[in-house]
Formats: C-alpha cells, sequence, structure tokens
C-alpha cells in the first residue's frame, strides 16, 4: 500500500508538481481521501497509483478507476472522475445532487474555495473502489 504522502510512480509525481500549487493541494487532498476509503473500505486490497489518460488515478481488483485532475481551461475548478460507462456518477446524482456538483456523467467538479464533504465524498470513491461487486445491484446495492 502506498504511503498516503509519498508518491511512488514517478510518472504520477511528475504530474502532481505540474499543477499549481494552490490546485496541488487540492488535488493531494482528494488523493489522500482515496487512498484513506481505499483502507477503511472492507474488500478493496491494494491500490495502485497510475496514470491513465496523463491523470493521476486510482485503480483496484474489483473496482473502477478513480481519476483526479485539474484543467488550464478551468483554472479554479478540479474535479474527481470516474469511469462514464457506468451508473456510479448517476447514482451520486441521485444520493448528492443537494451536496456535490456534477459534470455529465463522468465527474465530480470543486470550485478552488469550496468545503468538501468529506463523508459524501469518500462514500462516492468507496461505491466507484468496489463496483464490480456491487454492478448488479439496484442502486449499487445503497
Amino acid at each position: 500500500m502506498t504511503h498516503m504522502n509519498t508518491i511512488k510512480n514517478p510518472g504520477v509525481a511528475e504530474v502532481f508538481e505540474n499543477y499549481p500549487k494552490q490546485i496541488r493541494k487540492k488535488l493531494m487532498f482528494l488523493r489522500q481521501l482515496v487512498l484513506e476509503t481505499a483502507l477503511e473500505t472492507k474488500d478493496v486490497g491494494t491500490v495502485e497509483e497510475t496514470l491513465k489518460w496523463g491523470e493521476p488515478s486510482y485503480v483496484t481488483k474489483g473496482g473502477s478507476t478513480v481519476r483526479i485532475d485539474w484543467k488550464d481551461a478551468s483554472p479554479h475548478q478540479y474535479a474527481m472522475y470516474f469511469n462514464c460507462q457506468t451508473r456510479l456518477v448517476d447514482t451520486f446524482k441521485e444520493l448528492y445532487r443537494d451536496k456535490l456538483k456534477f459534470e455529465g456523467n463522468r465527474a465530480i467538479v470543486f470550485d478552488e474555495e469550496d468545503e468538501i464533504p468529506i463523508d459524501t465524498l469518500k462514500h462516492c470513491i468507496s461505491l466507484s473502489l468496489t463496483y464490480h461487486n456491487r454492478k448488479h445491484l439496484p442502486m449499487l446495492g445503497v
């Protein structure tokens, strides 16, 4: 398991280094939430930290990939991305449309000044990290 503050994958470390400082801090916080949630969630197992589409990505054996990133085009926003071929974001919208902002069926979007609803986001991360074990259940078993 990756120590929370140490990024072992040099490609991932480089991507984090290239984010603007204030955004890097926000994305490191999201990274920490993903790693903490993986440790706290039953049956998750090992998390691989890698790059997918040039973005820091977190992959588990029974789960769907969670990615985090920031784009030049929206300098005051950053996001957590989920596989758009899943029912994850649609489920998150049903559960948390009053607490989170979404981009289509693929992302939870944050403004730089947003207060992150930690328990809500951890629940979303947990559903993604265990997705393949629950995808057959209505509302992913929530």
